[in-house]
């Protein structure tokens, strides 16, 4: 009876080892950076050999920016049966070692895999950080810390849902809002963070794929200039829950990154927060569009304060600037 309950203790032990995530080792380097790059809207479809290059092109970016880390910002795979198009880009993170994440486009609910499952199956992919835990609606929303000195989060990085299309059609047409139910997630999980550390807001940066409302105003902004090109009219939702008024009012988010906009890669600023666009990754269609790369971040620890350029799959390094340098007066940690 003692050794069949033991072998049975163990067993449970065992497969919860073999079932665990990788252990969070987001971690500044020794020079104090912690290093970014930001991948979107590869549209993969396997079976029609569509935008296939998108893999060569991650890699070429990987080898030339060796990160600590990379998110896909959305709408990745675009066809049936996502799984092995999702596997390649995974082997590709895992031969270069670099842990990953990925947030959900409105494409992400265009295939055979509901959101949930596809949820599902990214946690289980190697070096993948995914980690919602359907906490508010939509199914990729969580935070990684960045540790540093002490191994203590130094900085934060919110992954969000930035959902599919209008719930409100035919009265309210267009793409998907965060919900106030993620607009309260996001300020609960902003409060926590900020109390763990003793009342001072975390430097942190959000990641999602549909520009909130407030991009228009960034790019308009006759102050501080955007660094970038927009080519297109921003595709946001026409109802605005207030995501962005959260973040100005929690202080902790220096800068959003998202996609969508595949002719779109400015970074801009209102009241203070940087709205960037990440570079497409797939190859458009005309030469005078971006040409196909990624956007890199880089953090600085115990500085409010990070340095971001584009680099495109031919090398070129491109659009670099710094924010709040470029913008305004640096802003010290005390």
């Amino acid at each position: 009876m003692g050794k069949t309950f033991f072998l049975l203790v163990a067993l449970i032990i065992s497969g919860f080892i073999v079932n665990a995530k990788p252990v969070n080792n987001l971690k500044f380097n020794k020079n104090g950076e912690f290093k970014i790059v930001q991948f979107t809207d590869t549209h993969v479809e396997l079976a029609e050999n569509k935008n296939l290059e998108v893999f060569e092109t991650i890699k070429k970016v990987l080898a030339s920016e060796k990160p600590d880390f990379a998110i896909l910002t959305g709408d990745v795979v675009t066809e049936d049966n996502p799984q092995e198009a999702l596997r390649r880009f995974s082997g590709i993170f895992e031969s270069a070692g670099v842990p990953w994440a990925m947030v959900f486009g409105n494409h992400e609910s265009e295939h055979n895999l509901p959101r949930k499952e596809l949820a599902a199956f990214l946690q289980k992919l190697p070096l993948c950080m995914n980690n919602d835990r359907r906490e508010t609606d939509g199914f990729s929303n969580f935070v990684l810390p960045v540790c540093g000195n002490g191994n203590k989060p130094a900085a934060l990085l919110y992954c969000m849902d930035s959902n599919e299309y209008s719930t409100l059609e035919p009265v309210v047409e267009g793409w998907g809002w965060f919900t106030h139910s993620q607009v309260g997630w996001y300020r609960e999980q902003s409060r926590k963070n900020t109390l763990s550390n003793n009342g001072k807001p975390l430097p942190a940066l959000a990641f999602f794929h549909i520009p909130l409302p407030e991009y228009t105003e960034a790019w308009n902004n006759r102050t501080n200039p955007p660094v970038g090109v927009k080519n297109e009219d921003e595709c946001s939702p026409e109802i605005n829950t207030g995501m962005f008024a959260a973040m100005l009012e929690s202080g902790d988010v220096m800068g959003t990154f998202v996609g969508h906009d595949h002719i779109n890669d400015y970074i801009g600023v209102h009241y203070g927060i940087a709205l960037a666009y990440g570079r497409v990754t797939k190859t458009m269609a005309d030469d005078d569009d971006p040409k196909a790369g990624g956007r890199v971040i880089v953090l600085k620890e115990g500085i409010r304060e990070f340095d971001t350029w584009i680099r495109e799959g031919n090398g070129n390094k491109v659009l670099e600037c710094n924010w709040p340098g470029s913008f305004k007066t640096k802003q010290v940690i005390k």
